[in-house]
């Protein structure tokens, strides 16, 4: 490793050399599993039972739901190790080096959205809970986010680990609460199962973690290259999909038997019944593990936006680019933060939203590493404009749009657009399933007439220039 302990990081979308390859693959299940296990998961659980829905099927949409997202999400963690680079620079393969900029928006909205809905959920918890300011309390969160993406990948490690020992002892006493009887509530379980509940609850579920298939990579391509495959891919998704499916259904509790509107108030109020300050405690941890995923929503969005910037002008490498990028959209997520009020419609839209535009990408961006071109890449040409992945990509923008296309007849955004495929299906959207599996086929259709033997020169060019350790920039 050749940045001291502590430092901040210098990397951002440039290639990570094999001698600074210093992750462990053990530290990836906790990672993951932190990354989900705060009050934005709980908040997704307080849905079930808004859209009707009793607590059973709310866990069992929940559960399914995760575990199918999981699957595109965790399939994404190979591509680290195998390219050492972050994950939408790997999308120049598809989309070309310019047009990468079309999922390049969508992902720079998803990780902007998710910090802004962070702000207004721990705003409206701590008031609720503490009487805290609210714009206050949203100014410190995002000062403090900030500063964890700019010391950078190491260092969200780190916290996260921290995060994750700390708070597990806790949601395990409120979990033994709810399950015996002790955390209290008295309202009573009205919900029963409905077609379109189910599939609405189905599909924010599956949208928390496909959302975060743009995020792998970016926290994988520090692991040694001959990192296998299947044990990379296993550790994300049972990270990943373990903490959504333990606090989700818990979320749905606190809607049916707690009453709860606000996910970090329910947590604070049941975890204080059950034992003495014990909803305190989580509450504060809670808001840390928050905080810190907001760290790792800016640290993801740079990359997002200087890989977006470098295909106009080369940006170059080194921590200015980064920090001066994380300050901008801290301020950015801030202003928007401090006047949203309402976290349940911001959280309900914006994740419908961030499905309808990454479904289409992360199935023509898996089917490329995995059946196209199985892994294989001019990792030099990601930087190179006239390389051989070209300034545009038309195979895959063209299914990229096709997949959104396909996705509009069938959309539905409770409360701002219902489209007439999904009134003809009494509000059961399937459009971003649509979009996953048309964008997926078409490119795959594609690409099927592509000659991967003209890309063997420039991949063992690419090769011989990471021997050399040449910078890749």
């Amino acid at each position: 490793m050749s940045e001291k302990s502590g430092a901040i990081e210098s990397h951002h979308i440039d290639f990570v050399p094999t001698d600074e390859r210093h992750g462990k693959v053990w530290r990836q299940g906790p990672f993951w599993f932190l990354g989900n296990f705060q009050p934005f998961t709980v908040a997704i659980g307080l849905l079930g039972p808004v859209f009707g829905l009793n607590l059973l099927w709310s866990a069992i949409a929940a559960i399914t739901g995760i575990l199918f997202g999981t699957l595109f999400m965790a399939a994404h963690a190979a591509q680290g190790p195998q390219l050492g680079l972050p994950q939408m620079i790997q999308s120049r393969a598809q989309f070309g080096y310019v047009g990468v900029v079309f999922p390049l928006i969508a992902t720079i909205f998803t990780f902007v959205a998710f910090n802004v809905v962070d702000v207004v959920i721990i705003k409206i918890g701590l008031k609720d809970i503490f009487k805290w300011n609210m714009t206050v309390v949203a100014v410190v969160i995002s000062v403090a986010a900030v500063l964890l993406a700019i010391y950078g990948h190491d260092w969200l490690h780190k916290v996260f680990q921290i995060l994750f020992w700390s708070s597990l002892p806790f949601w395990m006493i409120l979990t033994i609460g709810i399950m015996s009887g002790n955390a209290g509530g008295t309202a009573v379980d009205k919900g029963v199962f409905s077609y379109a509940g189910f599939f609405s609850m189905f599909a924010i579920a599956a949208s928390y973690n496909i959302t975060y298939a743009p995020y792998v990579s970016d926290y994988t391509r520090y692991l040694p290259k001959d990192t296998r495959p299947s044990s990379i891919i296993k550790a994300v998704f049972i990270g990943a999909a373990g903490s959504p499916m333990w606090l989700m259904p818990l979320g749905s509790w606190l809607a049916i038997h707690f009453g709860a509107t606000d996910a970090l108030k329910g947590i604070h109020d049941a975890g204080n019944n059950t034992i003495g300050n014990v909803g305190n405690i989580l509450a504060v941890l809670s808001v840390l593990a928050l905080v810190a995923t907001m760290g790792l929503n800016a640290y993801s969005g740079m990359l997002s936006v200087v890989t977006a910037i470098d295909s106009f002008r080369p940006v170059p490498a080194g921590a200015k680019a980064r920090i001066y990028t994380i300050v901008g959209l801290g301020v950015l997520w801030l202003a928007f933060g401090i006047g949203i009020s309402s976290a349940s419609a911001a959280l309900n839209n914006s994740l419908i939203v961030m499905l309808y535009l990454l479904a289409p990408w992360t199935s023509v961006n898996l089917i490329d590493f995995y059946a196209v071109r199985h892994g294989k890449f001019a990792i030099a040409d990601f930087f190179k404009p006239s390389g051989i992945y070209g300034r545009w990509g038309a195979k895959g923008i063209f299914a990229y749009f096709v997949g959104i296309a396909v996705e509009i007849p069938f959309m539905f955004i409770p409360s701002f657009y219902e489209s007439v495929g999904a009134k003809w299906l009494k509000d059961v959207d399937i459009s971003w399933a649509l979009g996953l599996v048309v964008a997926g086929a078409l490119y795959y259709f594609l690409t099927r007439s592509l000659d991967l033997n003209t890309e063997k020169a420039a991949i063992e060019a690419s090769e011989l220039a990471l021997k050399n350790k040449e910078m890749l920039r």
